[in-house]
């Protein structure tokens, strides 16, 4: 008999089933993080197995003994099959898209299969626009996956809504073991016993009502057509303990559970019993989830062991914060992947930033592509405690892999952003080229792109002039230099040295400032709030040019608040200086055109 890769252990020839257009494949027996050791008594007093059908499995629950076992290394590298398995209920949150990652990152790392499953039994609230935007923002990250929606492959359907044959079909069989029993209790029977136990201060388990129902019993209630739900049945006592990859040992008391629902009135399954019945036969080898489902493999291991599935490894994921360290949700700001899309994120930094995100290799680097994520890691190293949610760290990293881009590729990204969002009149040539290298510091989204152009256009001179940082500017002669600039301006020389360039500019500002007996703070930051408008900015000389040239090209659109280079001194020749130098002057704004 052939064996799995590594493993020694022994590969069961598929055995296939047809099933109502689905086709049920035994698993294969994969190595499992833990094992269960079931000692269900059986009532024998009439001398034979009671084992359900017709009737409700008359199983006498006395102890189960359920004990977890690392047995061994993982399953080998070929072998290692995982899943993301999105509901289509809303937007992919960023937990979400973390959790798929981690996914995505363990089966390229391992050489297996990263699948897509989409979990929409909830049909009130799933929409196939919501699982087409989960689909498509997995893309944008680079997630592609080898089997699931789109891509087909040998364990389909891959929609839940489209396997409920399978799961009515593992429902009767449990129901035929005994394992699982009808429970016709009604809202309002189940409704008392919750109430009864509050009182008594017990958890809201089901007491068992029809755990023990005769066959006689359960064919009444068939025949009046009364509704009812399949119950798992649970042993009163024993105890679950697993090997978490990433939590180490975590165990559950068996007695504050119950005998949980599987199967609703109305036909359709429970998630716990879909998740279980699709993770065994597709063959998922590492279940690498949100730590929130963590309590749901208590349930799913009875079911597993029910069905005689073999457990696959767990992994359980710590939750991503807000900075106060609560759940992160809308009311901390944007949380999806799409709404980060648009903000102007790029994928390769909400990887990389999302790998971060409770994983580390050990080293001080930050920086990584997709394809170093792969080769870097490892589920070890990935961290049980609640990562932060750091939007100001997200948009620097965002500005490094946007810097680490082919400079041309970023221009023409920028540029035509620009043309297209109405500031300037072209998406390519010298003027967007300049503007790029004068403002590339400034961007670390694209969409920063629109607001450090416009700022570098703008020439707010009276907001600057009225503002308490610049009264020390006023103070030190300023309307002395914007005299001798204005006469420098009207006499040609200005105008002069742009026309030559950088090193016209820089001669000119040498030579302006020795006949001021200015150098330094004190030549540049008057020169600075007459030329710009601004007490701050990027390089001084290259942004006179820049703004030179624009207002000669015509590159800056009509609609855009900007002052060319005449009309800047212009307004100078305006100004009344003494109204600056009162203790209070009167605000006024410069953004028209004089």
């Amino acid at each position: 008999m052939a064996s799995l890769a590594g493993t020694g252990t022994p590969l069961l020839r598929a055995r296939v089933i047809p099933l109502q257009g689905i086709a049920v494949v035994p698993i294969p027996m994969l190595r499992s993080s833990f094992y269960l050791l079931y000692n269900y008594n059986k009532d024998i007093s009439s001398g034979k197995k009671n084992c359900g059908y017709p009737g409700n499995g008359r199983l006498t629950r006395r102890c189960l003994s359920i004990s977890a076992a690392h047995a061994g290394s993982p399953p080998g590298d070929s072998q290692v099959r995982v899943r993301f398995a999105p509901s289509p209920t809303g937007n992919l949150h960023v937990g979400g898209a973390r959790t798929a990652l981690f996914n995505y990152l363990f089966a390229r790392s391992k050489g297996g299969k990263f699948i897509i499953r989409i979990e929409d039994t909830d049909l009130d609230r799933s929409t196939k626009e919501s699982e087409e935007a989960v689909l498509r923002d997995l893309s944008w990250l680079g997630l592609g996956w080898e089997e699931g929606p789109g891509v087909g492959g040998n364990y389909g359907p891959y929609r839940q809504s489209e396997r409920n044959s399978l799961y009515k079909h593992y429902a009767e069989k449990l129901l035929q073991s005994g394992h699982v029993y009808r429970c016709f209790c009604s809202n309002e029977e189940l409704e008392k016993m919750k109430e009864i136990a509050k009182l008594k201060q017990l958890p809201p388990v089901y007491t068992g009502k029809w755990a023990n129902a005769t066959d006689e019993e359960v064919q009444e209630e068939l025949s009046k057509g009364t509704p009812y739900t399949c119950r798992f049945r649970v042993p009163k006592e024993g105890k679950l303990k697993i090997n978490d990859l990433i939590r180490g040992e975590v165990s559950w008391n068996l007695d504050t559970l119950g005998d949980f629902v599987i199967m609703r009135s109305n036909g359709q399954p429970v998630y716990n019993f879909c998740v279980t019945v699709d993770d065994a036969s597709m063959a998922i080898s590492h279940v690498i989830r949100a730590e929130e489902h963590l309590p749901n493999t208590l349930r799913q291991a009875l079911i597993y062991k029910a069905l005689g599935f073999s457990m696959p490894y767990f992994a359980h994921v710590s939750l991503i914060l807000a900075p106060d360290r609560s759940k992160l949700s809308k009311r901390h700001g944007a949380t999806s992947v799409g709404q980060f899309r648009e903000m102007g994120y790029l994928p390769q930094a909400m990887v990389n930033y999302l790998a971060l995100l409770g994983w580390g290799d050990g080293s001080e680097n930050e920086f990584f592509t997709l394809e170093q994520l792969v080769q870097k890691f490892t589920i070890e190293r990935v961290n049980k405690s609640g990562a932060i949610f750091d939007v100001t760290k997200l948009r620097w990293m965002n500005g490094l892999h946007l810097r680490s881009l082919p400079t041309g590729e970023v221009i023409k990204l920028i540029g035509e952003r620009w043309k297209s969002n109405g500031i300037l009149t072209e998406s390519e040539g010298l003027i967007v080229e300049e503007a790029f290298h004068l403002l590339k510091d400034g961007i670390d989204l694209i969409t920063d792109s629109d607001k450090v152009l416009s700022s570098l256009l703008s020439y707010p001179l009276y907001a600057t002039l009225t503002s308490a940082e610049c009264k020390s500017v006023i103070d030190d002669g300023l309307p002395d230099v914007a005299a001798s600039l204005l006469a420098a301006f009207d006499g040609g020389e200005l105008l002069g040295a742009l026309e030559e360039g950088q090193s016209g500019w820089q001669k000119w500002v040498k030579s302006f400032g020795k006949s001021l007996k200015r150098k330094g703070k004190s030549l540049f930051m008057p020169l600075r709030v007459l030329l710009t408008g601004k007490l701050h900015g990027p390089d001084m000389g290259s942004t006179v040019l820049l703004l030179y040239k624009a207002g000669k090209s015509g590159a800056v659109a009509s609609q855009v608040e900007f002052l060319t280079l005449d009309q800047r001194f212009n307004l100078l020749r305006e100004i009344e200086w003494t109204s600056f130098q009162r203790d209070q002057p009167v605000l006024q704004s410069a953004t028209g055109v004089p």
